[in-house]
């Protein structure tokens, strides 16, 4: 497994990690979180992704108790966590980066971690209702007060990333150290064009998510949607509606025998496309099954096999038109 620092900061991260979005609670018990962390954590992964919000608060929960049952070491672990949406409804309570709601849903995510801190402490979303500056002061208190090592944004624009540093700078406050954006083959242009200039200036790390788009790209879904798979469960229309179309399923066919004259499976390539970005720290996995996880771990070979030439065969294939 390679190891790489988080944007400027000190802190490496294993260049794939695991994340709880959607599996946790919905899709795996405890039983199969703890297998699926420990054969991360065999394979050299350190950093495991969380949210408040994820299953309402279950997969932390989840996460915390296999992390118990586990016994690893505090030190060989990172962990995060996302603040934004809420677990209640009302005033202070969801859709907010107030200082209030903040401080004591950190409390509330350590409490279901059974940790005294998270590593990495997420802006799970930007919040045009509290100025930036509250938000910038609250981060960097928690920060001060151990509750987190590193805070930052996720899906964040690149001027309100940069109003934060602005602040931080005058202020002398801790700034954001990375941003947890969606980045795959379908989605591209965020974090190769709109943060172009947040690398070269502030040199931010990035943990990204769904690299396999949903599961489109593993083609999984090229004969249609199967019960029990991620764009069949119920809430989740919405992202069904983001992904699926002939457009992509074309794509992710093309894309399939790109991986087999590779010798790797489609969802491996496309893992490997994304940590070949050297702008990304950590490509955050997603897993049903053990198999599944087990599969998605072997993109590190894959990233091996991504010469110049494979590369540019697969910008052509991107580049196609009509994609959704």
């Amino acid at each position: 497994m390679e190891y790489r620092r988080l944007g400027k900061a000190g802190i490496q991260l294993s260049t794939l990690s695991f994340g709880s979005w959607v599996t946790f609670h919905k899709q795996l018990d405890l039983e199969n979180v703890v297998k699926c962390m420990s054969t991360a954590y065999e394979a050299g992964v350190n950093f495991f992704d969380n949210a408040e919000v994820y299953a309402k608060g279950e997969a932390e929960r989840l996460m915390g108790e296999a992390i118990k049952q586990l016994g690893w070491r505090r030190s060989s672990y990172v962990i995060s966590t996302k603040l934004f949406w809420g677990l209640n409804d009302g005033p202070n309570q969801k859709d907010t980066l107030n200082r209030k709601y903040l401080l004591e849903a950190i409390e509330g995510s350590l409490k279901r971690l059974q940790l005294e801190h998270v590593d990495l402490l997420y802006c799970h979303r930007p919040d045009p209702n509290t100025p930036i500056e509250e938000t910038v002061w609250a981060m960097h208190d928690i920060v001060s007060k151990g509750y987190a090592h590193y805070w930052g944004t996720s899906e964040w624009s690149a001027t309100q990333i940069e109003e934060a540093f602005v602040i931080a700078e005058r202020l002398n406050l801790r700034a954001p150290s990375m941003e947890q954006p969606q980045y795959n083959m379908l989605h591209r242009d965020r974090l190769e064009q709109e943060y172009a200039p947040l690398f070269k200036k502030r040199q931010i790390g990035t943990t990204t998510w769904s690299p396999l788009a949903s599961g489109i790209l593993s083609g999984k879904y090229n004969q249609g949607i199967a019960a029990g798979t991620r764009l069949s469960l119920p809430g989740f229309e919405w992202l069904k509606d983001s992904v699926y179309s002939e457009a992509n399923l074309e794509i992710a066919k093309k894309i399939a025998t790109v991986a087999g004259d590779l010798q790797s499976t489609s969802a491996q390539l496309a893992i490997a496309w994304c940590a070949a970005n050297k702008n990304v720290s950590s490509v955050i996995l997603g897993a049903t099954t053990l198999d599944q996880l087990k599969e998605n771990l072997g993109a590190s070979d894959t990233l091996k096999k991504l010469t110049p030439a494979v590369l540019s065969e697969l910008d052509r294939i991107l580049s196609s038109p009509g994609r959704k």
